[in-house]
């Protein structure tokens, strides 16, 4: 036998996987660098996951459990719905009764307290937008 019968053909499988094989080997040696950045990025993530998502969750979920365990009868409070009111007593470990009106209180969860207010701070804000509304009402009717 000789090597003229064993004509490869130019679309042939064997020719291309040779092609391709020589193209693979050619990438690796050229790309080296560009493994070990690819690398460097797939360590990378989990890293920023972890600064960027996981530990300011766990910072929040520390600062909510020192507040609720900070409350005490009397703070002015702020529940997790956006009721206002004031801590009028315990009702064992994890609930409180919350005056949210005159002679109108209800039963909460300590895991519903979003956090204390002030609810001077709070009027005297609405106050101020009240006055500042005035303010603008009175300078547009003198204009006229």
């Amino acid at each position: 036998m000789t090597d003229a019968g064993l004509e490869w053909q130019v679309g042939s499988p064997v020719v291309m996987s040779s092609h391709l094989i020589t193209a693979l080997i050619a990438q690796e040696s050229n790309s080296g660098s560009s493994a070990i950045f690819q690398l460097l990025i797939l360590l990378l993530i989990p890293f920023a996951m972890y600064f960027f998502m996981i530990r300011p969750q766990r910072r929040r979920m520390r600062e909510t459990q020192e507040l609720q365990s900070s409350i005490q009868v009397g703070d002015e409070v702020i529940t997790t719905s956006g009721v206002y009111g004031i801590i009028t007593g315990e009702d064992g470990a994890d609930r409180f009764w919350l005056e949210i009106d005159d002679d109108v209180q209800i039963r909460i969860a300590r895991a519903a307290i979003s956090g204390k207010s002030s609810l001077d701070d709070d009027a005297d804000a609405d106050a101020d937008a009240d006055a500042e509304a005035d303010d603008t009402v009175s300078a547009s009717a003198d204009d006229d």
